[in-house]
Order: C-alpha cells, then structure tokens, then sequence
C-alpha cells in the first residue's frame, strides 16, 4: 500500500511540476505580446490540432519515424555484438576503441555534412541516427560484459552449454542493465540527430524539412507543433523500446531452452571407453596451483565410471585448485593430466544458478533433449519440498538452492562429476536426501567430492587420492 501511494504522490509531483512550466510559458508568452517572438502553449496546441488532420502532416511523421528507428535499430544491431566480440577479444577492442572514440567525439553537424557530400538528403537523418547511436550503445554493452560474472562463464563451460545458450542465458542479463542505462541515453539522442540531420539537409516530406519552412514563415506557433510532435515521437519511441528491453529477460531464457534442445538433440558419440571400464580421468605426479605458486600435490589418480572419492583437508589444502585442474579450467603445474570424459558436471563451493529461472529451468539448460520438465521435477523433489521446483531460485533457501545445484549435475549428460563440499549449508535431512540422490544417480559416472571430514559424508569411497593434503575414507 505504501509503495502504490509513493507512486501516486510521485506521479502527481511529476505532472505539478509540467503544469507548472506550461504556465510559465503561456505567462512568459503573454508579456511578449507577440505570436510571432513566442507563441505560447495554447498557440501550439491549437497549431498542433490544425496540422494533425493533414495527410501532409502524417506522411513527414512517417518519413521521419521510419529512418530514425530504422537507424536506431540498425545501430543497435552493429554495437551489440560489436561490444560482445570487443570484450572476448583483445585485439578487437584495440581496433575499435579509436573508431569508436571518433564517432563519439565527432560533432553532429560535421557529421551531417559530410554524409550530405557521400550520400544525399534522402536518408541522412537514417545515417546520422545511427553513427550517434552506435557509439553509445556499443561502450555500454561492452562495461557491462566487462563486468559480467566470470563464474558463471565457466559454469556454462565447465557443462558444454553451446555457445547460444550461454549467450542468452548468461550474457544477455548480465548486459542488460548496461545496455538499458545507455538506451535511455542514446533513443532521446537518435531524434535529437536525427531531426538536426533533417534540418540540415532538409529532405523533402521529413519532419525536419517543415521545421525549416516554419522558421523561414515566421510560423512560431507552428514550430513548436513540431517540436512538441518530436517530443511525444521521442517518448513513445522510448518507452517501447525500454519496455521490449525488460520483458526481453527471463524471455530470453526460454529461447535459450529452445537451443539447447536443439543442440542436444543431435547425434552424441558414444562413451565406449566408459563401457571397457577405462578411467574417465587419469593423473601421473599430477601437481596443482595457481600462478605458478603450489596449491597441492603430486597426485597419482584415477577415477572409472561407478568410482566415488574423496579430497578431504582443511580450508587452503588445494581441494578446490584439484578439481579445477581435473575441470580443465586451470593447467597443471607439472605431471601428466589425462581427461577421456567429454563432459564434466559440477557442484561449486559458492552458488552458481541463474537466479531468475526456476530449479526446474536451471536442470533443463544443461540436460539433452529427452530429458524433459517432467524428469527435472522428478529428480527435484527427490530433495526439495513441494512447490520449490516451480519458483525463481533466487527466493530459495541457501540449501534449495544447495540441492538444486546437486540435482543439476547429476541431471547433466556427463561422464565425471566434480562436487566441492556439496552439504555445505544442509541439515541433517537435507544431507540425507542429497547423499541419496547422489547414490541413486551415480550410476556410469565416476565422482570426486571434496570436503573438511570425509567420514561427515557417510558414503562408500572407493578410491584413495594419495597426497598430503588429500585421502579418502578407506
């Protein structure tokens, strides 16, 4: 109730406020005394409604509407992806930045003319929208992708998501505040060029071409029709489009679902090695750090589907460097690392979901085609209780979402599955079902987990990982 009546109280301010300058423009016009050196609002407004029935009127609209957006658009379809392979690719970056700083920098005027010279009249506005546009969209996305979480990237790596998914799922709202910042920036812009094109290159039936007739009339009245018409285009165009930028997520979301049906839905080799038994990961005098600064080891390992073991040792033992080297996502400091598994599942220390899917959403983005919304809810409410599947993951709890993260590696098609400390977080119920979980679904896959206290964890260790900082439950 209180957040409706600030909105009200903030909706009256906002229109008290308008009301308060149109008075003060119709007063200020009224002790000018002269239509001619400033009309006034009531002058505009009764302009506006002469003009309005006029098909000249709606055909300088059209003709303006259509290459403004049109050289929005165009440069939003340009800087984003533009920015996209800017932030992945150094190179690419330090070929665009001084463009891009030109373009920016550059002022409008200058620009129009010398389009006018290369192009003509006829589309210059379209042009010159989008050369303003570009610039500001494309150093937006690229600060926000800057900014993006690497964690989540090399969640979506470390599960083989194609690179569509991970664009939609991941990238897209991590941009998007970015990206929503700079459009309320850069539409407003779009008709301020775009009208200023007009008006210098004064195309025939754009609204930039009337503007310049109603100057050379003395029409004030007339102008500010104009103007108030370029105002209201500008505001429509602004409030679309930032609306279409927020319902774009979670939609987009569900796009990404669709691709990776797709993707997985084609032809997978088979894992013929795991069927003969052969380690899925396999280490000789393996040592792990980062830097080049030592973390644990040398290891002696090897892990076979049906294999479960256990890293065990305190905080900085270099349990988590171990499974980020098994991962492949750090290189080891020396000895020999052998990964046969074409996929690896994993459990990270701290969270890693996408917050505003549901459990069952976040199972389907890293699972194959036939493994449908049916079976993720069978596998979740094997550890979250009823209704807990359905909701945004961001309103569950620590251990839901502890379990959710648990449930989603052993959902995905993977050979190995890495899990650090998994029952961090969990009740003793909790640690139940998920020790359940993880022998009931284990079947094929070999496991690593990583924990302070082997012996907490209550599972059949198979394997030993024979290191200082490492052993398994014999």
């Amino acid at each position: 109730m209180d957040c409706r009546k600030h909105g009200v109280e903030s909706r009256v301010a906002k229109a008290g406020a308008i009301l308060f300058w149109i008075v003060a423009w119709q007063l200020t016009s009224m002790a000018a005394d002269s239509e001619f050196v400033l009309a006034g609002p009531l002058d505009a407004v009764a302009a506006l409604a002469r003009l309005l029935p006029s098909a000249e009127f709606w055909r300088s609209v059209t003709f303006s509407l259509v290459r403004i957006v049109g050289g929005c658009a165009f440069a939003y379809l340009v800087a984003v992806p533009l920015a996209l392979a800017a932030a992945s690719h150094p190179t690419v970056r330090t070929l665009l930045q001084p463009a891009m700083e030109a373009i920016k920098g550059t002022p409008i005027a200058c620009t129009v003319v010398a389009l006018l010279i290369w192009f003509g009249s006829g589309n210059i506005s379209a042009i010159a929208v989008g050369l303003a546009v570009l610039p500001v969209v494309y150093f937006g996305v690229l600060q926000g992708a800057d900014r993006a979480d690497p964690r989540m990237s090399d969640l979506f790596r470390a599960f083989g998501t194609p690179a569509p998914v991970r664009l939609l799922a991941h990238t897209w709202p991590q941009i998007l505040p970015y990206l929503r910042a700079a459009s309320q920036s850069a539409l407003g812009m779009s008709w301020k060029a775009g009208v200023a094109a007009e008006l210098i290159g004064v195309p025939t039936g754009s609204i930039g071409e009337r503007i310049y007739q109603a100057k050379l009339l003395l029409e004030t009245a007339d102008l500010f029709a104009w103007t108030i018409t370029v105002i209201v285009l500008a505001w429509a165009c602004e409030l679309v489009a930032l609306r279409a930028l927020d319902s774009s997520w979670p939609a987009f979301a569900r796009l990404a679902l669709q691709f990776r049906r797709r993707a997985s839905d084609q032809p997978r080799p088979s894992s013929t090695f795991a069927h003969a038994g052969a380690p899925v990961f396999s280490a000789t005098s393996l040592v792990c750090g980062h830097d080049g600064a030592l973390a644990c080891g040398p290891f002696d390992l090897a892990l076979c589907p049906g294999d479960i073991a256990c890293a065990e040792g305190p905080s900085g033992a270099g349990k988590t460097t171990l499974l980020d080297t098994i991962a492949g996502e750090l290189a080891p400091l020396s000895g020999e690392a052998v990964r046969k598994a074409t996929t690896v599942a994993r459990v990270y220390q701290d969270t890693r979901l996408v917050e505003d899917l549901s459990a069952i959403d976040n199972l389907l983005l890293v699972t194959p085609a036939d493994f449908s919304s049916s079976n993720a809810r069978e596998r979740l409410e094997e550890l979250l209780p009823a209704g807990a599947a359905d909701v945004p993951v961001k309103r569950l709890s620590g251990g839901q979402r502890r379990r959710v993260e648990l449930a989603r590696a052993f959902a995905a098609p993977s050979d190995l599955v890495l899990l650090d400390e998994p029952f961090t977080g969990l009740d003793p119920r909790a640690r139940d079902l998920a020790r359940a979980h993880i022998l009931s679904h284990m079947h094929g896959k070999a496991v690593l987990i990583s924990a302070h206290d082997a012996s907490e964890l209550s599972l059949p260790f198979s394997k030993t990982v024979p290191a200082e900082t490492s052993r398994p439950l014999s």
